[in-house]
C-alpha cells in the first residue's frame, strides 16, 4: 500500500466517524420541528429514533463477516446509494412509516461507515500509534457534534425545512465517496498464492473484559449526560441554558482531550492508561453527583470531559492488538458490544428515572464506570497487547 493511500484511506476514517457523529448528535436538534411536521407529541415521535440506534447496531454487528465477503469500496459506494436514497425520502414523503425506515437506512449508512472507518485505522497502524490515530479520528465525531447543531440551528431559525439539516450531513458522505473512488482499500478474505496459512488466534478472555467495559462505558457515559440536564435544572435549581452549557462544556473538553491523548499515548502502555482514566472518570462523576456547590459542577464536568475522552477509542485499540493481525470481527464485535450500550440507554435509566429520578440515573452511570475501572485493571492481568508489542519491535 503507498503511503498516497493511507493517507487517503485515514480521511475516510475520519469522515466516517464524522459522518456517524452528525446524525447521532443532531437529532435533540431537529425532534420538535419533526415532532411538529408529523403532529405528534415530541415523547412519541423521539420512539422514531430508536430506528436510527438499531440500523447502527444491525451494520455494525453484520459487517464484521460482510468485510471478508464484500469489499470494502463496493461497500461504501453502496452506502452512498442508500444515503441518497434516505435524504430523497426525508425530503419528499410526509409517511411516518417512510421517515422511520429513513431513519433506519442513515443508522445502517452510519454504521457500514463507523466500522470500516475504525478497521482502516486499525489496520494501517501499528501498536501505540494506532492508538493515537483511533484517539484523533475519534474526536470528528465531537467535531461534528460541536458543528452540526450550530448548521442545524442556522438553518432552523432561518424557518428552512427540518431535512436541509440531513442535507447538508449529506455532504459529509460525498466526500466519502470521492475519496472512495481516488483510492485503493486493503483486500480482506483474500489470500495470494505465495501467501502462508495464517492459523486463526483465540481472542483469549481479555476481549471479554474489553466487551464488557466498552458496553458499560457507552451506556454510563450517555446514561450520565442524558440526565444531567434535568439534575441540574430540578435537582440543582440551575436554569435551562445553564444546564445546557453543563452538556457544552462535557463535549468541548471531551474533544480537547482526544486530541491531547492522541499525543500523550504514544508514550505510555494502554492498559495502564485506561486504568488510570476510567478510575479518575469514576471520582469524578462521584464527585459530581455528590456535589452541593453549583458552582463547583462545571468544573468537574470538564475534567470529566477530558480524562473520559480517551477510554472508549483505547478500549479498541487493546482489543485490536489481543491478536498477532487485527481480525475486522475482532474490532467489530468490541463495537458492536458499545452499539448495545447507545440502544439500552433509555431502557436502562428511564425506568430507574420514574422511580428515584435523575439523581439514581446518574448514581447508575457512575457505577457503571466503577465497573470499566475494574475489567481495566483485570485485563493487566490476560491482555496480549504487550506480546503483541514486542512481535512488532522484532
Amino acid at each position: 500500500m503507498t503511503n498516497r493511500d493511507r493517507i487517503g484511506l485515514t480521511w475516510i476514517s475520519f469522515l466516517s466517524y464524522a459522518l456517524t457523529g452528525a446524525v447521532v448528535i443532531v437529532t435533540g436538534m431537529v425532534l420538535e420541528n419533526i415532532a411538529e411536521y408529523f403532529h405528534l407529541p415530541v415523547a412519541q415521535m423521539s420512539n422514531t429514533f430508536t430506528f436510527l440506534n438499531a440500523g447502527i447496531l444491525a451494520a455494525v454487528f453484520l459487517n464484521a463477516w460482510l468485510m471478508e465477503i464484500i469489499p470494502l469500496k463496493r461497500q461504501l459506494i453502496f452506502g452512498f446509494v442508500l444515503m441518497v436514497l434516505a435524504v430523497l425520502g426525508l425530503i419528499t414523503s410526509h409517511s411516518l412509516s417512510v421517515f422511520s425506515l429513513c431513519m433506519f437506512v442513515l443508522g445502517v449508512v452510519s454504521g457500514i461507515t463507523m466500522s470500516i472507518g475504525t478497521f482502516l485505522i486499525t489496520h494501517l497502524y501499528e501498536d501505540r500509534q494506532r492508538g493515537s490515530r483511533l484517539l484523533f479520528t475519534d474526536s470528528f465525531f465531537s467535531m461534528a457534534g460541536t458543528i452540526f447543531p450550530i448548521i442545524a440551528a442556522a438553518i432552523l431559525a432561518r424557518s428552512l425545512p427540518w431535512y436541509w439539516v440531513y442535507v447538508c450531513i449529506g455532504v459529509i458522505y460525498v466526500a466519502i465517496f470521492v475519496l472512495t473512488l481516488c483510492f485503493q482499500f486493503p483486500q480482506l478474505g483474500k489470500k495470494t498464492p505465495n501467501q502462508p496459512m495464517i492459523e486463526k488466534e483465540k481472542w483469549g478472555i481479555g476481549v471479554l473484559f474489553l466487551s464488557v467495559a466498552a458496553l458499560c462505558y457507552i451506556l454510563g457515559q450517555l446514561g450520565f449526560i442524558s440526565w444531567v440536564p434535568q439534575y441540574a435544572t430540578k435537582d440543582r435549581g440551575m436554569d435551562l441554558a445553564q444546564a445546557g452549557g453543563l452538556v457544552g462544556t462535557f463535549w468541548t473538553s471531551y474533544m480537547i482531550g482526544m486530541w491531547a491523548f492522541s499525543a500523550i499515548l504514544r508514550f505510555f502502555d494502554p492498559q495502564r492508561i485506561v486504568t488510570v482514566l476510567a478510575l479518575l472518570s469514576t471520582a469524578l462523576m462521584y464527585w459530581f453527583v455528590r456535589c452541593n456547590d453549583a458552582a463547583m459542577l462545571k468544573g468537574i464536568m470538564m475534567s470529566l470531559g477530558f480524562c473520559s475522552s480517551a477510554i472508549y477509542t483505547t478500549i479498541i485499540t487493546l482489543g485490536s492488538l489481543q491478536t498477532r493481525i487485527s481480525s475486522p470481527r475482532l474490532v467489530n464485535f468490541i463495537l458492536t458490544c458499545g452499539t448495545v450500550g447507545t440502544m439500552l440507554t433509555f431502557v436502562v435509566t428511564g425506568p430507574i428515572v420514574d422511580k428515584g429520578g435523575p439523581h439514581a440515573a446518574l448514581m447508575t452511570a457512575n457505577g457503571l464506570y466503577a465497573v470499566v475501572f475494574v475489567m481495566c485493571l483485570l485485563l493487566g492481568f490476560v491482555s496480549k497487547h504487550k506480546q503483541r508489542g514486542l512481535v512488532s519491535a522484532h
